[in-house]
């Protein structure tokens, strides 16, 4: 274990904050994040897509898809860590965690749910729109 990664945070309250709310909403994600890719990143397999390089810092940027359910990735998009691996000081810098709006959102006051998936206030009918099209498309 001495030759593994340290994480370091771009912004740790916010970046907490992202993590809480993926553990209160989608506890699949969570685990999978905490209990398997956590402790993989640690040993230096960095898994996900590499987005881009920078060789003047020495870095590369990834993002990392976590499981969830297909209907909330429909309506509000895929759940990612975005992470930075800087080889040379043997550090990942967690980024942050995407969608950030509705995670944010979810941190901030309690959702609710429709038909099991999460809805925004913000954006309450156009997520039940959204939910409400794709459950007909399936019904066909």
């Amino acid at each position: 274990m001495k030759n593994a990664y340290v994480f370091d945070y771009v912004n740790e309250n916010e970046f907490k904050k992202l993590e809480r709310s993926l553990k209160k909403y989608n506890m699949l994600a969570y685990k999978k994040l905490y209990f398997e890719f956590y402790p993989k990143l640690k040993e230096g397999q960095f898994l996900g897509e590499l987005v881009s390089t920078n060789k003047g810092k020495g870095s590369q940027t990834y993002e990392l898809k976590l499981p969830t359910d297909i209907m909330f990735s429909k309506v509000h998009g895929d759940i990612k860590l975005h992470y930075h691996v800087y080889e040379n000081e043997k550090t990942i810098m967690l980024d942050t965690i995407t969608p950030e709006d509705i995670l944010t959102e979810a941190h901030q006051s309690e959702l609710v749910t429709y038909k099991g998936v999460m809805v925004s206030k913000e954006h309450a009918d156009k997520d039940m729109f959204k939910i409400n099209l794709l459950n007909m498309l399936q019904n066909k």
